[in-house]
């Protein structure tokens, strides 16, 4: 501190009327204010409900512990820094024949094998889930409380095949169709972008209906083949030749730098397809840009699914992801972006190419998990959670292996009676 040779001499506002601020602002106006009220319509009972069955599940604390919702064992959301992360700390279905009683089920995609570049992302989902835990499932700016408004749950990953793409490309649209058919709405965890060929397949797989795409990257992903496979580089030109998946409705937001190959672009304009650059989205703003991209993805179509590229955010604050490129989004645009598309209602979604070796602080994996409960949130509170259910007219049934516990006892356990 340096010391004044003078005291301070306050000068009277009266000199300086324009200088005023009004006592009484108009407070009404802002976000802020209405969220505040807004709290006190969200019910609680989830929560007392959660507190309650750790008591259970956890044991109750000890003397000491002057909070008696405070369980021995960690159990459900609390304590952020402690227990077994699955996304957000819902609950693991790890019979996943009950992810029908979800509105949501999150299935996490380890796979890098289409990588062309810097590989690492069939680490994401287990990023995102330690992540995930430093957030509540409450949204002040939005007044919606997930916990409370809707059903989630984590059914863990899909079994890749980290050697065969095309084995992995056939165990991820069975996982999701298998999710799809029982009403749950999927959230696919990457991963690298390859998957989104699989995972529009196992939704196309179990409707009759049309979907459309919106998807948000840098890169155009819609080649053929590149390094002669079906690389993170090509998803959108298998996706559109399925029958239900119109490529007149694949919508691509972002787009735009040095990494876009002209073997995708040639495909975009012979199928017709809609790209909006970046630049694009810098003249119109973010309502205009959601606007069009709305209204190209649902011409005709019955449903509407999410590809969200992290690349698709500017590299300074995503740096762990395999292909960085300068110049994309800035955070509150890509979260605005995503969440306006998915108040229109979704059928799907997927977030791809966190690669945690290239993180710094969990900053990417963090990112994500925003853009994840933001669009969860968003279509909370447009009422659209579940409204793509009556659109899965050909489900379909996975068979059981065969196990009992009666027979064979817990899972690293024996069966009752015996010693």
């Amino acid at each position: 501190m340096f010391p004044r040779s003078e005291p301070r001499r306050r000068v009277p506002a009266a000199l300086f009327p324009e200088a005023r601020r009004a006592h009484h602002p108009d407070l009404t106006k802002l976000r802020g204010w209405k969220a505040m009220r807004a709290e006190a319509d969200i019910p609680g009972g989830e929560w007392e409900n959660e507190k309650a069955w750790a008591l259970r599940m956890g044991l109750t604390g000890a003397d000491s512990i002057e909070d008696r919702s405070i369980p021995t064992f960690a159990r459900g959301e609390l304590p952020h820094y402690a227990g077994i992360n699955t996304f957000l700390k819902a609950p693991y279905t790890e019979d996943v024949t009950e992810v029908g009683q979800y509105d949501a089920t999150v299935l996490g995609i380890p796979f890098d094998g289409g990588a062309t570049y810097r590989p690492g992302t069939r680490f994401g989902p287990q990023a995102l889930r330690r992540i995930s835990a430093l957030y509540t499932p409450y949204n002040y700016e939005m007044a919606v409380d997930l916990r409370e408004q809707m059903t989630l749950c984590d059914a863990g990953d899909v079994f890749t095949i980290p050697a065969n793409i095309e084995k992995s490309f056939d165990q991820i649209s069975r996982a999701v169709s298998h999710v799809a058919s029982s009403g749950s709405f999927p959230i696919m965890i990457g991963g690298d972008h390859s998957i989104g060929y699989p995972c529009v397949k196992g939704i196309a797989d179990v409707t009759s209906k049309k979907i459309g795409i919106v998807h948000f990257d840098r890169h155009a992903d819609i080649q053929e083949k590149d390094l002669d496979e079906r690389m993170h580089t090509t998803p959108w030109f298998h996706a559109t030749n399925m029958p239900n998946v119109p490529a007149k409705n694949l919508v691509q937001v972002g787009i735009g730098g040095w990494q876009v190959p002209r073997e995708a672009v040639k495909v975009a304009r012979e199928r017709e397809t809609n790209i909006i650059t970046m630049g694009d989205m810098e003249k119109m703003g973010v309502d205009r840009t959601a606007e069009m991209a709305l209204e190209m993805a649902w011409d005709g179509v019955d449903m509407v699914y999410m590809s969200f590229d992290i690349d698709s955010i500017d590299c300074g604050f995503v740096p762990g992801t395999g292909w960085p490129e300068p110049g994309g989004f800035l955070p509150r645009e890509a979260l605005a972006l995503a969440s306006k598309v998915a108040a229109e209602g979704l059928c799907g979604m997927e977030l791809v190419e966190v690669s945690p070796p290239y993180d710094t602080s969990d900053i990417t994996a963090l990112m994500g998990t925003r853009v994840i409960v933001d669009v969860l949130g968003s279509m909370v509170a447009a009422g659209k959670m579940g409204a793509h259910k009556r659109h899965i007219d050909k489900p379909v049934t996975l068979p059981m292996g065969e196990w009992s516990e009666a027979t064979h006892g817990k899972r690293w356990g024996r069966p009752a009676g015996s010693r």
